[in-house]
């Protein structure tokens, strides 16, 4: 079977955010080859999405890959599909990013 992949809002806006440090730091090319090169791994869930470290005391069906490490990507597995919810860069941390809601 094979999936789909769909970033969130979050997640692009994580994309953006990096390609500008990134294009502030070095060039434009060097942005864009690296937002390339996340794009294509996150893509590569379409096949055999159940990699990674679950992640279910933070958010349920969550999981994060890690990617030339220094990016996090957190995605979840749903019927048919792979929701991208974050990509992390730099040592953000995924639980900061993923609260648990106190009861």
């Amino acid at each position: 079977m094979k999936y789909t992949v769909a970033f969130t809002p979050e997640a692009e806006d994580d994309l953006l955010d990096l390609y500008n440090y990134i294009a502030d730091h070095s060039s434009t090319t060097q942005a864009m080859r690296y937002i390339e090169r996340i794009e294509r791994s996150c893509m590569s869930l379409t096949t055999m999405p159940d990699r990674g470290t679950r992640r279910d005391d933070l958010c349920p069906g969550l999981r994060v890959m890690g990617f030339e490490r220094r990016v996090l990507i957190a995605f979840q597995i749903n019927s048919g599909s792979v929701a991208i919810l974050r990509i992390l860069y730099g040592g953000r941390s995924v639980e900061l990013a993923f609260p648990q809601v106190e009861d």
